[in-house]
């Protein structure tokens, strides 16, 4: 067997996937809110709950939730306390499309977003999907969703906009830096999620004699054991770039596993929980290559990405080329709630092998190659051509030294 088959956590931008929770079953309104209460009250990885005494929302509305709508509106004001967009409640809809996409299949326009500064940004498109057809580029800012203000709006809701049934359409107002907002109407479809390809997404001419990987999203269970094949079968190649942009992040397992096979020992990342307990992850297999490698990120490189970049970065393992990465340095755990309903919280905060705390952050290359709209327009790929030529110029060091 593989020995990147193996199960493990199954983590998803750096989500711990768990149902380890209170009891699934029926429960009343007031059971619901309660369940999210104690889950919090043991697992956040804030101690201080954003510095509020987290013992007063626990009756806050007791004898007043008579439906589950009334619990859901309780919920998502009580989460909102803590100030983390990360931690929030997911009604049965969403918790269901969040199960699908861990699966491996989307239905909307395909593309991750988030929250920086009280603004909805997108993170990154995922790779042949209608957002990345249509245009939209990573840390794009969405003023409007069709035709409604973005302003105050919470991820979930933005997301419920956002998806759709496959053949409709939606509509955005996107702001990006340097050029006027524009409209994009996007159709949604159904989206196979795609991790692993050996082909660039700009038509880049490749030496023969180095391998190109790009890994669109740590999402798929089998991205670790196809990127070792692709390694396995390069026994003729002199280096590897690994192509981290606009990878969104995904199972964490598949972080660890490409880093153990790049690394010959050495710490790959470490996480931090409420109780300041630090837990260590280090590089333990056989690794599989020791040929020079360099990997490419941009603004959209989150959380996933950000452990592999930063555990081959702090090991001296990988030359990081490209632009500062998203900077999302949380984990997260699904819980699975009664009714078919579910949140994720924020457990642990993680570090890099040199005790870095990248979250608003973000990674910094090693050589910094900013992506500008001439270079996407004249399709023109500064950040992969440069790749090519720092990954010439060290292996020619390695050929020198005789290794």
């Amino acid at each position: 067997m593989n020995k990147y088959t193996k199960t493990g956590l199954a983590i998803i931008t750096a989500i711990y996937l768990t149902f380890t929770s209170a009891s699934v079953s029926a429960a009343t309104p007031a059971e619901l809110y309660d369940d999210v209460w104690k889950i919090v009250n043991k697992k956040y990885y804030d101690p201080s709950n954003n510095s509020q005494d987290w013992a007063k929302w626990r009756y806050r509305y007791q004898h007043k939730l008579k439906t589950k709508e009334d619990a859901y509106v309780a919920i998502d004001t009580m989460l909102a306390s803590l100030n983390d967009p990360y931690t929030r409640f997911l009604q049965p809809k969403e918790f269901s499309e969040e199960t699908q996409s861990i699966k491996g299949s989307l239905k909307g326009i395909g593309t991750q977003i988030g929250l920086r500064d009280g603004n909805l940004v997108i993170i990154a498109p995922l790779e042949d999907s209608p957002a990345e057809r249509a245009g939209l580029l990573a840390d794009d800012q969405i003023l409007e969703i069709n035709g409604e203000s973005t302003k105050g709006i919470n991820i979930d809701v933005a997301a419920d906009k956002i998806r759709g049934e496959k053949g409709t359409t939606v509509t955005l107002l996107i702001q990006r830096k340097g050029v006027p907002n524009k409209l994009y109407s996007i159709v949604r479809d159904e989206i196979e999620i795609k991790s692993v390809s050996t082909k660039p997404p700009i038509e880049t001419t490749i030496p023969n004699d180095i391998q190109y990987i790009r890994l669109s999203s740590f999402i798929s269970k089998n991205a670790a054991v196809e990127i070792e094949e692709i390694l396995n079968k390069s026994s003729d190649k002199k280096g590897f770039i690994i192509d981290l942009r606009s990878n969104p992040g995904g199972l964490l397992t598949n972080a660890i596993y490409i880093s153990d096979m790049l690394l010959k020992g050495g710490i790959i990342v470490s996480t931090v929980d409420r109780d300041r307990y630090k837990s260590t992850t280090r590089a333990r297999y056989d690794q599989t290559t020791e040929k020079p490698v360099v990997v490419l990120i941009n603004k959209g490189s989150a959380s996933a990405s950000e452990i592999l970049s930063g555990a081959l970065k702090d090991n001296h393992r990988a030359t990081i080329i490209g632009e500062q990465s998203f900077g999302k340095g949380l984990v997260q755990e699904i819980n699975k709630l009664p009714d078919e309903a579910g949140m994720n919280i924020t457990i642990q905060r993680y570090l890099t092998p040199s005790g870095t705390d990248i979250h608003k952050k973000g990674i910094t290359p090693d050589v910094v190659v900013e992506l500008t709209k001439e270079n996407v327009d004249s399709k023109n790929d500064v950040q992969l051509k440069k790749a090519i030529e720092v990954l010439e110029h060290m292996t020619c060091l390695v050929q020198k030294s005789g290794i």
